[in-house]
């Protein structure tokens, strides 16, 4: 199946939705929106970079009541360079506002706040310290990136979590220079590494990598290292073989047709086993000529 056709169908499961999004980040995503629900902690949500709603679709599930969920893409609007728009023909050449607009909407009841625009018009659009998670998975290109963890330093509530994608990518230097930059020279504190995501805070990370501590050596399905760079622990989690977490099927979503189950047979009756033959017989048989030998089977059918 090609990437277009894929995009046209209505997906029945969060697997189903085409995207980059491994099982170890859906985990630390539940985790992160799970403690601050039960925290009591309340703030919006933002997303820079939609794809095909993957990571938005997960985030949307955990949406309290009274909040409110922003996301940006350009989808297929112009974008504000020309190495801007080389990335986006090269990278995401298949996505549309349509394709996001029907996959959020097979698992939820309405779309979140759709800002189809360069991340540089966020600040104009989301209020300073109202958001409590920031996703920011938008353009690769250093300058958008350090304007885009500019925004999310103004626009996060004192404890809110931002993750920035691919930090540490082959094809990304832009994002690992402009995220390391935030640690060392604009006050991010790291909390966790995954192998395509820093999570981090501006505030006390602390606290919360302790409870995300005690949660990872619990999993046998995690390996975890601990180390220390410039004045900051950073946690690494890696999968050993993770599966994503449970996430509610779409309204599409078609149960696998049940297999009939298999056709119990009475077996045959055992045959009794032939006696074994007498050493008389065995005898005859070796010393008289075949003719006799069939001649005597034949007289012995008939009498039985």
């Amino acid at each position: 199946m090609t990437n277009a056709q894929a995009t046209d169908k209505h997906p029945g499961e969060l697997a189903d939705v085409p995207g980059w999004f491994p099982p170890l980040d859906q985990i630390l995503f539940t985790w992160f929106l799970e403690r601050q629900k039960a925290q009591g902690m309340r703030g919006d949500l933002l997303e820079l970079g939609v794809y095909m709603g993957k990571s938005a679709i997960l985030l949307g599930h955990h949406l309290q009541d009274g909040e409110r969920f922003t996301v940006c893409d350009l989808f297929e609007g112009d974008a504000p360079d020309e190495a801007n728009r080389a990335e986006s023909t090269k990278s995401y050449a298949t996505l549309t506002r349509q394709a996001f607009e029907r996959n959020y909407l097979s698992f939820h009841d309405t779309l979140p706040t759709v800002l189809a625009a360069p991340s540089s018009v966020v600040p104009e659009k989301v209020a300073p310290d109202t958001c409590r998670f920031v996703h920011i998975d938008a353009s690769h290109l250093y300058e958008h990136v350090h304007g885009d963890i500019g925004a999310a330093h103004d626009i996060l509530l004192p404890d809110g979590i931002v993750v920035l994608d691919d930090f540490r990518s082959e094809h990304t230097p832009g994002v690992s220079v402009a995220a390391w930059e935030a640690v060392l020279n604009r006050g991010l504190r790291p909390i966790c590494l995954s192998t395509q995501k820093l999570y981090g805070t501006w505030g006390d990370p602390g606290p919360v990598q302790e409870e995300l501590l005690d949660m990872l050596r619990q999993r046998p399905d995690c390996g975890l290292s601990v180390q220390e760079a410039a004045g900051h622990r950073l946690v690494r989690a890696r999968s050993r073989g993770m599966k994503p977490p449970p996430f509610p099927t779409s309204r599409h979503y078609v149960p696998p047709a049940s297999v009939p189950a298999a056709r119990v047979t009475e077996p045959r009756a055992a045959r009794p086993a032939r006696p074994a033959p007498s050493r008389a017989r065995r005898l005859a048989k070796d010393l008289l000529p075949p003719v006799v030998t069939r001649a005597v089977r034949r007289a012995r059918a008939k009498r039985s």
